[in-house]
């Protein structure tokens, strides 16, 4: 059983007792939060598609911390014959949670 949940602009895959690492979202250590945009729900031969959401479907998620940090990702911009270069990174704030239960 898995669903597919969107999260600010990502869609994430998610299955029960899965530990996932997702955007920011508000919440303290140990406290859970529920997930309510899921667009797709898939139990062995059940299949349910949103238009775009499923109303009767919810993921019930714990979160494991608050202070994870993405990969970080380097943006490099280089004028040629202009002596100019200019040299950005950035890592993207993250929450890890743990898939507690879906219910449909």
């Amino acid at each position: 059983m898995y669903a597919v949940v969107q999260v600010g602009v990502h869609q994430v895959k998610v299955s029960e007792g899965e530990t996932v690492e997702i955007n920011r979202v508000d919440g303290e250590d140990g406290k859970s939060i529920k997930l309510d945009k899921v667009l797709m729900y898939v139990n062995e031969g059940d299949i349910r598609i949103g238009q775009p959401y499923l109303s009767n479907v919810t993921v019930e998620a714990k979160v494991i911390k608050q202070t994870v940090l993405g990969p970080k990702t380097v943006a490099f911009k280089f004028r040629r014959r202009k002596n100019s270069a200019s040299k950005k990174g950035h890592r993207q704030k993250l929450t890890a949670i743990h898939i507690a239960k879906i219910t449909a």
